[in-house]
């Protein structure tokens, strides 16, 4: 006995091309009607259908007339982005970062809320919330939209039934059970992922993973870690943890370039940073310090002494990536690698081939503001595409 199917009738046809239409002004923005034909594949009469039918559910809207070849103007028609919403956060020990998204992707205002050092005065749920509306008033959008989040942390959350939370720039945050916790608070979808793993997707959109087969990226900030994308995809390992290298123990050879460091984030970390920008003579306490020292512009002799035995250092703490999964390409991102830049990267380059058998080419990132951030927007705004092409298609079924 056959199954019963709606494949093939009229209302599935035309949700189908329903479907296609509106994700073809999302990709395309405005078109006219003749343009949505030869895009979508359909004829004049069925294009029409679809505009009337998105018209009359609220999908589409008519942006003004064009004119066309012969003199007539045409209706320009283009998909309504306000909803649903999505909002994307990015936070560390010191500060939250968050911004509205369509599923567009395009880019909205990004607000910034300085975060308690007191773990008694965090709240991952009242941050969040405060976030998400935040966000909407900076983008003139309406919080009650907002379906999705995706939230990059330091750290991950284990995949497995108890949900453990491994960090150490969260204080305050339950160790267990947070994605339950939030999505039960606020009532939306909520995914949280790793910031590199996040910065790595803006290295693939829109930075120096752009076309590569195979990348890894090895962030240096005030934490250490690596990730690794292969043909566009993440790998995050078995618990979600792939990539969390600041706990490494190091080699003998490492070791010997600073005695007191036992691990890679000892090494290479924002204390490293801090205790080699003093080294060279800053008077600064604290990675913060240096990094804002260093950057001065009249800091260049110094700046390029501790770069250059930091160069040395992460050489060796590339190594486990380098025999690991052997990428043509290493991009160093986080705030230490955007602040030694080409140079630092070059530098990083030839230690490798000094001290292994490895040779990739390592490159500076190429996305200089928001990295975590924009990462979340680009995985959050494919999430809210396809919810709303979905609502599309059972909209043209009903």
């Amino acid at each position: 006995m056959a199954a019963n199917s709606s494949t093939g009738t009229p209302s599935w046809l035309g949700a189908v091309n329903d479907r296609a239409g509106l994700a073809v002004l999302l990709e395309q923005g405005p078109l006219t009607r003749n343009r949505i034909c030869e895009l979508v594949g359909v004829s004049k009469p069925t294009a029409s259908q679809m505009m009337s039918r998105l018209l009359a559910a609220g999908f589409i809207e008519e942006r003004g007339r064009t004119s066309g070849s012969a003199g007539r103007s045409a209706v320009v028609y283009a998909a309504r982005t306000d909803r649903p919403l999505g909002v994307a956060l990015d936070l560390d020990a010191f500060e939250l970062r968050a911004t509205v998204v369509d599923a567009t992707g395009d880019e909205r205002p990004v607000v910034r809320r300085a975060l308690p050092h007191d773990p008694t005065e965090r709240s991952p749920v009242d941050e969040v919330s405060r976030a998400i509306a935040d966000a909407s008033r900076a983008a003139g959008t309406d919080p009650d939209v907002v379906h999705s989040i995706v939230i990059g942390i330091p750290g991950y959350v284990d995949p497995g039934e108890t949900g453990e939370l491994f960090s150490e720039t969260l204080p305050g945050w339950p160790v267990r059970g947070l994605r339950s916790i939030l999505e039960g608070e606020l009532g939306r979808e909520v995914r949280i992922e790793n910031d590199v793993n996040l910065a790595a997707v803006a290295e693939r959109e829109l930075g120096a993973g752009v076309d590569r087969d195979v990348f890894a990226v090895l962030w240096l900030g005030n934490g250490v870690g690596a990730s690794f994308d292969v043909a566009g995809d993440l790998h995050r390992g078995s618990f979600g943890g792939a990539g969390e290298i600041g706990f490494l123990p190091l080699s003998v050879a490492a070791s010997a370039l600073d005695p007191s460091a036992r691990t890679a984030q000892d090494l290479v970390g924002g204390r490293a940073v801090a205790l080699l920008a003093r080294a060279h003579g800053l008077d600064i306490t604290g990675y913060h310090a240096a990094r804002e020292a260093l950057a001065e512009p009249d800091a260049e002799a110094v700046r390029s002494g501790v770069f250059h035995d930091l160069a040395e250092r992460v050489a060796h703490v590339a190594l486990p990536l380098l025999a690991t999964l052997d990428p043509g390409r290493l991009v160093l991102a986080g705030p230490t690698a955007s602040l030694g830049g080409d140079a630092f990267a070059a530098e990083v380059e030839r230690g490798i081939r000094r001290i292994s058998r490895w040779y990739p080419e390592v490159v500076a990132t190429r996305v200089d503001r928001d990295p975590v951030l924009r990462g979340a927007r680009i995985q959050l705004a494919a999430r809210v595409r396809e919810e709303l092409l979905d609502t599309v298609a059972s909209v043209s079924l009903a």
